[in-house]
C-alpha cells in the first residue's frame, strides 16, 4: 500500500487530526538507550529513543498512531507483533508504536537490554539496532513505521562491509515520528 492510499485509508476510517487533539499526546522527553556492537549485532552509535506513555490509551490508539506517524513523515507499513528472533534492519530506521498490550523486547542482540513497553509507548530504533520479542501479552498490537522512502529488510547474520556501508548512508529522518520537527530525534540524532 503506498503512502497516499494508506493516509486516505486512515481518514476514511474516521480518524482526523481533530481526534488527536481530543486526546493529546503527553509532551515528554524520550529515554535514551546507547548500544554498542554486540557479537554479530551491529547496533548503532545513535541512541534508541523510548517514549513512555506518550499516547493516551484509547480504543482507536492504533489509528491515532497511524495518523501521527504519517503526519510526521514516518508512514506506517505494518501492524502485528515483534519477531521472536534477534534481527536488525540495514535499510531503514524503525518506530514501534505499542497500540495494545505489553511486550518485553531485548534490544542490542543476545544478552542485550530488556525493555518493557506498554500500550501508549513508542520505541525509535536507528538502523542496525538488534531487537527480539522475549514475552508479550496475547493482545499485543504494534504499529511499525519508517521514515518516508525507507523500507525495511530483515538481517539475521553479522553485517558484511557492504551492509555496514549501507547503514552508514541511510538518510537521517527529517522529523521525530511522535512530535515532528520539534521532537527529540532531530536534536539527539546528530552524529
Amino acid at each position: 500500500m503506498n503512502r497516499r492510499t494508506f493516509a486516505t485509508g486512515i481518514f476514511a476510517a474516521g480518524v482526523t487530526a481533530g481526534a488527536i487533539a481530543e486526546a493529546p499526546l503527553r509532551k515528554t522527553e524520550p529515554e535514551q538507550l546507547h548500544l554498542k556492537p554486540n557479537g554479530w549485532m551491529p547496533n548503532n552509535v545513535l541512541p534508541v529513543l523510548i517514549y513512555l506513555a506518550v499516547f493516551p490509551v484509547t480504543p482507536d490508539l492504533a489509528n491515532k498512531m497511524d495518523l501521527v506517524f504519517t503526519i510526521n513523515r514516518w508512514p506506517p507499513q505494518w501492524r502485528n507483533g515483534i519477531y521472536t528472533f534477534h534481527h536488525y534492519h540495514s535499510t531503514a530506521h524503525e518506530v514501534l508504536g505499542i497500540a495494545t498490550g505489553h511486550v518485553d523486547v531485548m534490544l542490542g542482540g543476545e544478552n542485550g537490554h530488556t525493555v518493557t513497553a506498554r500500550a501508549g509507548d513508542v520505541l525509535i530504533l536507528p538502523t542496525g539496532t538488534g531487537h527480539c520479542r522475549i514475552t508479550a501479552s496475547d493482545d499485543l498490537l504494534v504499529v511499525g513505521a519508517y521514515p518516508t522512502g525507507q523500507h525495511w529488510d530483515i538481517c539475521r547474520t553479522a553485517a558484511t562491509p557492504d551492509v555496514l556501508e549501507r547503514m552508514r548512508t541511510i538518510k537521517f529522518p527529517a522529523s521525530d515520528p511522535v512530535f515532528g520537527k520539534e521532537g527529540a530525534l532531530p536534536k539527539v540524532w546528530t552524529t
